[in-house]
């Protein structure tokens, strides 16, 4: 399993919303580069990136800040957040983005996906949101009619590298992961998917990691305010020390 630190950038910053609301934004620092410096220094071997402000307008807003980043680290980087089009995909990918996450428009405009999937193989992942089991998009202020299920078995044959399933109702929430919907979904589906809202201490890393069903973990909060270990997190996920 993979650890994925996570950056969110709002404004510039690195932030951690609480289930997704803007208005409630915890700033942990200034300076998104050297945050991610600091996550591989202690070892992250992948990175997750949303630009904030982006789902939420639609287009890229943070692009300084990704920049930035991609400069400061030597390590794969995924990037979601207001990507819309294949043309958009193609421009981080070129930038040096390993994997982009497209969201809103997997439920929009799927075709867009599975465009993106033929031009980038194994480089778009699909960014599946739920409050309450039924999917969200544009930023999740916009709950749809649709599960994730439903959502993952759209591509199950389109070359999705990834699956990155959120349980917004967990999300900077610190209440501990959904590991039952998220292995659920795993399940059911033949694309690897990673856990994303609510890993708060290594205990979630345990549990997830356990089953071997989880293919990676998002965790953002829980390691800026010390709850979770970079490197104790690295060492479950990679079966060791066990």
């Amino acid at each position: 399993m993979i650890l994925y630190p996570a950056i969110d950038l709002k404004d510039g910053q690195c932030v951690r919303l609480l289930r997704g609301d803007m208005d409630k934004a915890t700033v942990f620092g200034d300076d998104p580069a050297a945050q991610a410096k600091l996550f591989v220094e202690a070892g992250a071997e992948w990175l997750h990136v949303v630009d904030l402000n982006g789902a939420f307008e639609g287009e890229p807003v943070n692009a300084a800040a990704v920049e930035a980043i991609l400069s400061a680290i030597d390590v794969p980087m995924q990037l979601g957040g207001g990507i819309r089009s294949v043309e958009q995909c193609g421009d981080w990918l070129e930038r040096g983005v390993s994997r982009v996450i497209l969201g809103t428009v997997a439920v929009k405009a799927p075709d867009i996906v599975r465009e993106a999937c033929k031009a980038f193989p194994d480089r778009i992942a699909v960014g599946i949101d739920a409050r309450g089991g039924m999917v969200a998009v544009e930023g999740w202020a916009e709950v749809t009619d649709m599960t994730a299920l439903d959502l993952a078995k759209r591509f199950e044959d389109a070359g999705v590298a990834a699956i990155i399933y959120t349980d917004i109702d967990r999300d900077g929430a610190m209440q501990g992961v959904n590991v039952e919907a998220t292995e659920a979904l795993a399940s059911a589906t033949s694309i690897p998917v990673i856990a994303s809202g609510g890993v708060t201490d290594i205990g979630d890393i345990e549990r997830l990691a356990k089953g071997n069903i989880v293919a990676g973990a998002i965790s953002g909060r829980a390691l800026y305010d010390g709850r979770l270990d970079v490197a104790e997190a690295l060492t479950v996920c990679r079966g060791e020390g066990g």
